[in-house]
């Protein structure tokens, strides 16, 4: 993808996204069809970060291969945080690490344990929606409340996916079932011990009430461990990502972004072409392998 630079300079950039999923996880479409689009959509790198799981990372690093992207492996894992919500991203993350598929299996059954639980408390309130039916939407990859969604879209009950949360699946809504998450530094703890970069995702999720109060939350998490902070991303205003670069850059902390991808999930974002994407240049990436090699004494 090419862009006139100055002086009538061809400026070629090389465009990528950190933040992506499929239907390993909570995403429509499988791990070779995202990374076909990604491709199409004129990505240069592309991170896969399902939620709690690496399990479709065999299937996008072959599809990678086969079509010339470079995917970079990933997870994105949901944090006991009161008040707000927090999810860390792991990029470069050895997914064969056995401690990670351990601690990963430990999210994996919670997420197990709270579907049939969610699906009962909306069979209680008069919605005859079955397990059976989320696993089919799920197409065999991990369930979540985005399947249960769509059960519920499905059923008429409601008109998209945004109003199934704000109607029964959000927070403290009559469907909503809390589960099992690691605290914080236990998260990038998992992360680190995979060799994995530990950034933390779409920070206005925590529902911070000040800058203030952020950059204490982001200090205290980079004595935990924490390596980076996305900054572009879907969803980011331009004074949320003004901040967001200002506190990175204050901090020393590694600068990334994504879109968020999640296919029809979220029919607004496609692959390549979000409003932030001319920030989301390979440059970045450069600077997250340059900080792994470092941080972990690795080779090449």
């Amino acid at each position: 993808m090419a862009t006139r630079g100055g002086y009538g300079r061809l400026e070629i950039k090389e465009l990528i996204d950190l933040h992506v999923h499929s239907s390993a996880s909570d995403g429509s479409f499988p791990p070779a069809e995202v990374v076909r689009l990604a491709k199409e959509g004129g990505l240069t790198a592309m991170a896969l970060t399902d939620h709690d799981t690496v399990d479709g990372l065999p299937e996008a690093l072959a599809a990678g291969e086969h079509l010339g992207l470079e995917i970079i492996p990933g997870v994105e894992i949901s944090a006991q945080f009161p008040g707000g919500t927090m999810h860390i991203l792991g990029l470069f993350v050895d997914y064969h690490n056995g401690l990670l598929d351990e601690r990963l299996a430990v999210l994996k059954q919670a997420r197990l344990d709270r579907n049939p639980q969610i699906i009962a408390k909306l069979n209680a309130l008069g919605i005859p929606i079955t397990m059976a039916r989320v696993e089919e939407i799920s197409g065999g990859g991990q369930v979540g409340r985005p399947h249960i969604a769509r059960a519920l879209m499905e059923s008429g009950y409601v008109r998209d996916l945004q109003e199934a949360f704000d109607k029964y699946l959000g927070w403290r809504k009559p469907g909503y079932v809390s589960k099992f998450r690691f605290p914080p530094d236990q998260a990038l703890a998992m992360i680190r011990e995979a060799k994995g970069i530990p950034v933390l995702a779409h920070p206005f999720t925590l529902n911070q009430g000040s800058a203030y109060a952020l950059r204490n939350l982001v200090i205290e998490l980079k004595g935990q461990g924490l390596a980076g902070l996305e900054v572009f991303y879907s969803d980011h205003t331009r004074e949320q990502q003004a901040l967001y670069l200002k506190l990175a850059q204050e901090l020393d902390l590694l600068i990334t972004g994504g879109s968020d991808y999640h296919g029809l999930n979220k029919p607004e974002i496609s692959l390549g072409s979000i409003p932030c994407q001319d920030r989301l240049t390979y440059n970045l990436v450069t600077a997250l392998k340059a900080w792994r090699r470092r941080e972990y004494q690795l080779g090449g």
